[in-house]
């Protein structure tokens, strides 16, 4: 095997892979319905950019059933935003799903594999949520930016975002605050 030596213009039409997460001060991502209370106009416009400036979402399993069963059902409501969640592609990593609905795909093999051949295309990827997923493709490097709301409460329980045994040294890209007290942060790998 030879290393292949790639053309810096090249990468610029290689993908990206931005995870965005929602956590509280403890760390505890699922079920969010901690986070009503916090979200506002300033969050909803940062998550429209982030919907709207990527091509495809990649998803884990559990998330993508939620996302699948909710979305269709919240489109008028939610206007454009709606609009671009159910019509932009989506990847999914599953072993026990079959049958693709709602405009996904499922990977096949290796998730870590398909999701670095899915990099190597024009184009970007937004992961939404799947901590699992999160924490597979950080241990193999795989995630361009690290895009955290952490939210201004404690929980006490739950599934926490990052499992036991991952690792990544972090550079600090970004930071803003909401009125209402969310802290959105953006690191990159160091």
């Amino acid at each position: 095997m030879t290393d292949r030596v790639v053309n810096p213009k090249e990468l610029s039409c290689m993908g990206k892979l931005v995870a965005v997460s929602y956590v509280t001060l403890d760390g505890v991502f699922e079920e969010p319905a901690w986070s009503g209370p916090y979200f506002n106009d300033e969050l909803g416009a940062w998550q429209e950019r982030n919907l709207h400036e990527t091509d495809a979402l990649l998803l884990g399993r559990r998330t993508y059933e939620g996302f699948k069963a909710a979305w269709p059902q919240m489109e008028a409501a939610t206007g454009e935003f709606g609009k671009r969640m159910n019509s932009m592609p989506k990847y999914v990593a599953t072993t026990s799903l079959t049958e693709p609905e709602w405009n996904a795909t499922f990977l096949q093999g290796e998730v870590a594999d398909a999701v670095a051949k899915l990099k190597t295309e024009p184009g970007s990827l937004l992961l939404n949520g799947s901590a699992d997923l999160l924490n597979h493709l950080t241990r193999h490097n795989l995630v361009d930016e690290y895009r955290i709301m952490v939210y201004p409460v404690v929980v006490g329980e739950g599934r926490k975002l990052w499992h036991d045994g991952t690792k990544i040294a972090l550079k600090l890209a970004d930071t803003w605050t909401t009125t209402t007290g969310v802290e959105v942060i953006t690191y990159v790998p160091a």
